[in-house]
């Protein structure tokens, strides 16, 4: 069994081995057959700027997608859904790679739907942000509830430390090398 580290590790590592201009074990270029910059011929197409980003939430996996994109594609129907599907194929490329780097598999489960953001600069320059969240396979319940606050109690040292006031705003006692002139707070 994988520890939470190594899992997570292996995740971050399948999501990076997919930079633009990424070379295979054959010298080849990487292709995770979902992005729209692996289309088309790169030599007398217009370049399309793509790429995926992870972050991890507790036992959750963010995928972000950002892409360039002409407007008449957003208003064209069925494009939330060939969004949501470029975003599960890259998953799936994800654990592909997770895979083939570590040995192990791993699942990845949807959890909600897809998120998409459309933005423009102009008439001419568009991008699309879209991302959807994933429940990783293998990691507890309990990573995901952030709202517990610290149970951890102070040590003496810095109890003592804020109990001398310099940094509350409850007029500290000064040290006695101190022979800066008393601020009398804001002048009017």
């Amino acid at each position: 069994m994988a520890t939470v580290y190594e899992i997570v590790q292996g995740l971050a590592q399948a999501a990076a081995n997919a930079y633009d201009g990424a070379l295979g074990e054959d010298y080849e270029p990487v292709k995770t057959g979902a992005l729209r910059r692996e289309e088309g011929n790169m030599l007398i197409d217009r370049r399309v700027m793509d790429g995926f980003n992870v972050k991890f939430y507790g036992n959750m996996m963010c995928l972000t997608y950002q892409s360039e994109i002409q407007l008449k594609e957003i208003y064209a129907p069925g494009f939330e859904s060939e969004t949501d599907q470029r975003l599960t194929d890259i998953a799936d490329w994800i654990k592909k790679e997770y895979k083939r780097i570590t040995g192990d598999a791993v699942t990845l489960t949807v959890e909600g739907e897809v998120d998409i953001r459309a933005e423009n600069s102009s008439r001419v320059r568009s991008w699309i942000t879209a991302k959807k969240i994933f429940k990783i396979g293998g990691l507890s319940e309990d990573m995901s509830d952030d709202n517990r606050g610290s149970t951890n109690v102070v040590e003496k040292s810095w109890e003592t430390f804020l109990a001398q006031g310099g940094w509350n705003g409850k007029g500290g006692k000064r040290p006695d090398n101190d022979d800066r002139k008393k601020d009398k707070g804001p002048q009017s």
